[in-house]
C-alpha cells in the first residue's frame, strides 16, 4: 500500500518537474526576445525631402478704382446759363465749350476798351512826331506812352472778363454731372459741371503697416475688375504715412483704360507682386504646433530621431504652402507627424508621389 502511494508521488512530482522544465526553460528567454523586439520597432513616418526655390510672393487685397483726374468745372463770373453745349455721358476735349453766360455788357466793355486804345495810340504818335521835328520837349513824350499802356491793360481786362462768360473744359474726359440748368443765374465758383478723365484709371487698395514693406513704385501688379475684366497694372505710389484710423498705407496701381470700359469707384482685386524669397512647398496636412504653440513642421533629423522646426508663412494655395525657414533636403514628415514627438526614433520611409 505504502509501495504504490510512493509511486503515485513519484509520478507526479515527475510530472510536475517535466511541465515546469518547458515553463522555464524556452518560455523566459522567448519572453525576453519579444521585448526586445518591442524595444527595437519604431513608429513608421512618411517624409519627403524640402526643395528651396525663390518663390514670388502675391499679396492679394481689394480696394476700388479711382479716376487719376478728376476736375468740378465752376464759373468764372457772374450771368445767366445761355447756353450749355454738353450732356451728361458727353466726351470733352480740352478746350470744348460747355456752357456760355449771358454777355452782361461784356462786348461792350471790350469795344469801348478798344477803342480807347486806339485814341491813346494816335494821340501818342502824333506827340512822338512833335518831339522829332522839336517842337514839343522830349519830356511830355513819357506821359502819353504811358497813358497807352494803361489803355491797352484795361483791354486786355475787359476781354479777359469777357471770355469768362464762356465755360471750357480744363481735361479730355467724360461729363459726369452737370448741375447747371439753362436759365440759371450763376455766381463766381458755382458748379456747372464735373469732368472725368478715365484714362489712366486708378486701382487704390490699403496695405498693412506689416506688409508694407515689400512693395515700392514700379512693382508689376495683376488687377480683377468686379466685372470680370482683369489688366496688368504697376504701382505708381506708396504712401509714406499711414492712416491714422486703420494704420494701413495707400497703394495706387495704375492701369490702362482707353476704352473707357473700367469705371471710376468700382471694386477690383489688386494682386501684388512683391520680392522673391527663398520657400519651401510642403503639404498644408504636414503643418503642424509645437509644444510652445510654434507653427512648423516635424524633421526626420540624423538617427532618424524627430525634430521640430518652425517656419514662416509666405504664399497660401488650395493644398500647399509655401514656407520659409527649412533648408534643403530637410526631410519634413508628412505622414505620421501628430502621432510622434521630438526626440523619438523613428523609420523613415519616402512618401508616395502626390
Amino acid at each position: 500500500m505504502k509501495t504504490s502511494r510512493w509511486i503515485a508521488i513519484g509520478l507526479v512530482a515527475g510530472a510536475v518537474g517535466w511541465i515546469g522544465s518547458g515553463h522555464f526553460g524556452e518560455r523566459t528567454p522567448r519572453a525576453q526576445d519579444n521585448k526586445a523586439e518591442r524595444v527595437e520597432k519604431r513608429f513608421r513616418v512618411a517624409v519627403m525631402p524640402a526643395v528651396v526655390e525663390e518663390r514670388v510672393r502675391r499679396l492679394s487685397v481689394s480696394g476700388r478704382t479711382e479716376a487719376d483726374r478728376r476736375t468740378s468745372v465752376t464759373a468764372r463770373t457772374s450771368g445767366i446759363v445761355a447756353d450749355i453745349r454738353v450732356r451728361r455721358g458727353s466726351t470733352v476735349r480740352e478746350g470744348d465749350v460747355i456752357a456760355v453766360l449771358s454777355d452782361e455788357a461784356r462786348e461792350a466793355n471790350v469795344a469801348q476798351a478798344k477803342a480807347r486804345v486806339d485814341q491813346r495810340r494816335k494821340e501818342f504818335e502824333a506827340r512822338r512826331a512833335l518831339v522829332e521835328q522839336g517842337n514839343l520837349p522830349r519830356l511830355g513824350l513819357a506821359q502819353y506812352e504811358a497813358d497807352l499802356k494803361t489803355a491797352e491793360a484795361a483791354l486786355a481786362t475787359s476781354e479777359a472778363e469777357r471770355d469768362r462768360g464762356v465755360v471750357l473744359a480744363p481735361l479730355n474726359g467724360v461729363v459726369n454731372t452737370l448741375p447747371a440748368e439753362l436759365g440759371q443765374a450763376l455766381q463766381p465758383g458755382a458748379a456747372v459741371a464735373e469732368i472725368i478723365a478715365p484714362e489712366p484709371m486708378l486701382a487704390v487698395v490699403e496695405v498693412s503697416e506689416r506688409r508694407i514693406g515689400g512693395i515700392k513704385t514700379g512693382d508689376k501688379a495683376d488687377v480683377r475688375i468686379a466685372s470680370g475684366a482683369q489688366v496688368e497694372g504697376v504701382v505708381r505710389f506708396v504712401s509714406a504715412r499711414a492712416t491714422a484710423q486703420t494704420r494701413t498705407y495707400r497703394i495706387d496701381v495704375e492701369i490702362p483704360n482707353r476704352d473707357g470700359s473700367i469705371p471710376d469707384g468700382i471694386t477690383a482685386e489688386v494682386g501684388l507682386r512683391l520680392a522673391a524669397v527663398p520657400a519651401t512647398r510642403v503639404p498644408r496636412s504636414a503643418l503642424t504646433f509645437s509644444a510652445e504653440g510654434k507653427l512648423g513642421v516635424r524633421l526626420a533629423a540624423e538617427g532618424e530621431k524627430v525634430v521640430f522646426a518652425p517656419v514662416g508663412l509666405i504664399e497660401d494655395e488650395t493644398e500647399f504652402l509655401w514656407v520659409s525657414g527649412l533648408r534643403d533636403g530637410d526631410r519634413i514628415i508628412v505622414q505620421g507627424q501628430d502621432f510622434v514627438k521630438e526626440g523619438q526614433p523613428v523609420e523613415a520611409v519616402p512618401a508616395p508621389k502626390a
